[in-house]
């Protein structure tokens, strides 16, 4: 039963490695492969498309049976002294192509004959220019001449060098001065026929045979016969009779082989690996032997066209019989990796190679040595992987109790102790229920990232959509602010602060957890094409009412006021409705009741950092309130707080503002996709509001209580008494051109504001209340 399946898995092997020489690749893809009997392996090919380059094109004449495939080459000119006929021979024979770097072409016979009358001789010659990868061999060839009274030559120049070579010449002797007898050997030896080596790398060559050039009384044989013959020929491939005198073939073709390589050096193509032509994944270059240029040869265990990428396939030495495997006791198992190893059979053990330990019968003995053996090394193992998992538990567990404890943890707890009666009491998760939350912090689960941290989506077991919170703490002495402002996060309750629900503090840097808000950002609105139609001014107006609440409630209705310090669009998020929810606590700061102002490090975002804070770091409620103005003006014009597409005086947002209203052309900075919809009053008094906000001196800005009762009266007003108000399109545009004000009120509008374009506001019809 053992030697059947051993059959059956040769059967296979050789069925495998049939299959796969077949389908063996020696062209490119949709490529003919042949031409009449010969075959065509790529850098050759019968079209430009099928060959490495117009070098390495080859002519398929059709119109022959069988077609015959021709080598192009180029023609010269020559001038001489003697009489010679220039044969026309501009296309040569191919016979074989060989990946080795060498074909075969047939060349013709030059031929000199004497005219018996007048004494002259018509010589012959050719002339042949290969392409610059091709030249003749000078260790395969030998320039050959039959004949008496006769010299046959070769001439050229080296292949790489263009150097002129010096001509090779070889002149057959008469020594007896008759033609033929039979005493003569048929060898050529010098007698009648001469053949010499010719010069190394010839790619642009002559050969020419040329005949009554010596003493009347050395030439007489002419007369008997005429004609002398030269010709190149691979060598072995030509062997000379005496016959031939008297009846040479003339129109005879010889082989003669050219040798070809790519390229320049393998290191000079490896540089570049678009025109490195040994493409196979299985291939080595070789730099050629003789003249420039480099040969692709398939690894050892391959076979096939260095040259294609899929060209070099494995050798199935199995199935070859090339193996050294002990047969009868071992199986030859071929590798694709162009190698093959021996299986020795069951019963026996060894390498199962007939040059190494062979395969020999295996003892009982053996087997339970191995068996017992094997199960020591099991018991070990599991031994050891136990009390590696047990360790690194315990060692994991320490860790977390240490980042707990380093992350304030203990103090956390005495604070949940004192609210311990709270319904807005902080939970504190453990990392394992925000690892199942978030799928093992999986990146697919990232919903944004910062200088504060990363945040991932989760979903608690009780199905509630989070954000989790990687924080950044790297001063150790801020562990007890942390927590505090931990505790005091979570006791704010207001509809348009994200809420804080919990943390955990096993990690190395504390994870913070906060409701999902799932509608992205104010900046993902206003400057996203495909979401910016959303955001019409009332919505707009609406947000700028919601975001300015928030602030305010952090700055006044807390145990302390909270800085956010970092009051932003993209920190503004949006849920269903398109309600506003401030976020991103990272940065923020509680200033102690006793205390007006503290002094920090300056964080924050340019384009809507406090002028003020970034140069004295003196941080107040009042840097909120810079950067809430430039939210304002954004949710206006539309544009970024900080944009290098503008001029460079006014990449800033907040300076551009300005600059705009005290000359009027505020018109010119809103945006466009609310300039039809807004109510121009209402523009007019939000962007006074933001021209007071963004005021350099923290003392001139307004509080944000007073900002969010301006903003908050505006929208009561509008509710109430500018519904049927409706200007024309230049009273719009004058209103836009008034300046600025220089009072706020926090009683609805300014009246100072409203009065300017007094012509077009006595049309609204309520009363304002004077501000400070």
């Amino acid at each position: 039963m053992q030697m059947g399946f051993c059959l059956n898995q040769m059967l296979l092997l050789v069925l495998l490695s049939a299959a796969a020489a077949k389908t063996q690749p020696m062209s490119k893809p949709n490529c003919p492969t042949k031409c009449g009997n010969v075959s065509i392996p790529f850098p050759f090919g019968l079209t430009e498309l099928c060959s490495l380059n117009t070098s390495f094109l080859i002519t398929c004449n059709q119109t022959l049976s069988p077609p015959i495939p021709f080598l192009n080459t180029t023609q010269q000119s020559l001038s001489s002294p003697f009489h010679f006929l220039n044969a026309s021979y501009e296309k040569l024979r191919v016979l074989n192509i060989s990946l080795d770097g060498q074909l075969h072409v047939s060349l013709p016979v030059a031929t000199s004959c004497v005219n018996n009358k007048t004494g002259e001789s018509d010589n012959q010659f050719f002339t042949i220019t290969f392409d610059t990868p091709f030249h003749l061999s000078s260790k395969q060839n030998k320039l050959t001449v039959l004949g008496a009274g006769t010299v046959g030559l070769v001439s050229g120049q080296d292949s790489t060098s263009k150097t002129p070579y010096a001509p090779t010449s070889c002149v057959p002797l008469n020594i007896t001065n008759t033609i033929y007898n039979n005493t003569h050997d048929d060898s050529c030896s010098g007698n009648f026929c001469c053949e010499t080596p010719i010069q190394h790398r010839l790619s642009e060559f002559i050969y020419i045979c040329a005949s009554n050039i010596f003493e009347e009384n050395y030439t007489k044989p002419y007369q008997s016969h005429p004609c002398s013959y030269t010709f190149l020929v691979k060598e072995g491939a030509y062997n000379f009779s005496m016959t031939d005198l008297i009846n040479f073939n003339r129109t005879k073709m010889f082989p003669v082989v050219v040798d070809w390589a790519v390229g320049n050096t393998c290191r000079a193509a490896q540089k570049n690996t678009s025109s490195y032509a040994c493409k196979s994944k299985y291939s080595e270059c070789h730099n050629a032997k003789v003249g420039p240029g480099y040969h692709c040869k398939c690894s050892s265990g391959f076979r096939g066209n260095p040259y294609l990428p899929h060209g070099c396939q494995d050798v199935d030495e199995c199935t070859e019989e090339s193996h050294d495997c002990l047969k009868g006791r071992s199986i030859c198992i071929n590798s694709p990796a162009g190698s093959y190893s021996c299986s020795c059979l069951k019963g026996y053990e060894g390498d199962g190679k007939i040059n190494g330990s062979g395969c020999v019968r295996r003892s009982n003995r053996k087997i339970i040595i191995a068996f017992s053996v094997s199960g020591s090394i099991l018991a070990l193992l599991g031994g050891t992987l136990y009390v590696y998992c047990t360790l690194k538990k315990r060692k994991l567990n320490r860790l977390k109790e240490h980042f707990f404890q380093l992350n304030g943890g203990q103090l956390l707890q005495q604070q949940i102790g004192r609210y311990s009666g709270s319904n807005e009491l902080t939970k504190i998760f453990t990392v394992e229920e925000l690892k199942d939350a978030t799928n093992n912090f999986r990146e697919e689960m990232v919903l944004g990232a910062g200088g504060e941290g990363t945040v991932y989506k989760g979903i608690l077991p009780d199905n509630r959509t989070v954000a989790i919170k990687k924080s950044r703490i790297s001063n150790p002495n801020q562990i007890e602010h942390f927590i505090n402002e931990v505790i005091l996060l979570c006791q704010i309750n207001h509809r348009n602060v994200v809420k804080l629900l919990g943390c955990c503090l096993e990690t190395e840097v504390p994870l913070l957890v906060y409701e999902f808000v799932p509608n992205g950002t104010v900046y993902d609105h206003l400057h996203d094409q495909t979401k910016s139609f959303r955001l019409t001014w009332k919505r707009r107006l609406q947000i700028a009412v919601e975001t300015g609440g928030a602030l305010a409630y952090l700055h006044s209705a807390t145990h302390a006021p909270i800085v956010h310090r970092d009051v932003k669009t993209s920190n503004i998020l949006l849920d269903h409705n398109l309600t506003a929810k401030v976020s991103d606590f990272g940065a923020s700061r509680i200033i102690p009741l006793d205390r007006s102002e503290l002094t920090t490090l300056v964080m924050g975002t340019l384009g809507y950092l406090d002028p003020q804070y970034f140069h004295s770091s003196q941080l107040t409620e009042k840097s909120d309130v810079y950067s809430f103005g430039v939210v304002l003006v954004e949710l206006i014009t539309g544009e970024k707080a900080l944009s290098f597409d503008r001029a460079e005086a006014h990449r800033n947002l907040g300076v551009h503002f300005l600059s705009s209203m005290n000359e009027g052309r505020l018109l010119d900075i809103v945006d466009g996709r609310i300039i039809d919809e807004a109510n121009v009053e209402q523009l007019m008094v939000v962007a006074n509001i933001a021209s007071h906000c963004l005021r350099m001196k923290g003392e001139e800005r307004p509080t944000m209580r007073e900002v969010a009762m301006e903003l908050e009266g505006i929208n009561t007003v509008e509710k109430h008494q500018w519904e049927k108000v409706n200007l024309s399109s230049e009273e719009t545009e004058t209103l836009l051109k008034a300046p600025p004000s220089s009072s706020f009120s926090v009683d609805g509008v300014n009246r100072r504001t409203m009065l300017a374009g007094s012509d077009i506001l006595n049309r609204i019809s309520f009363s304002l209340t004077s501000g400070r």
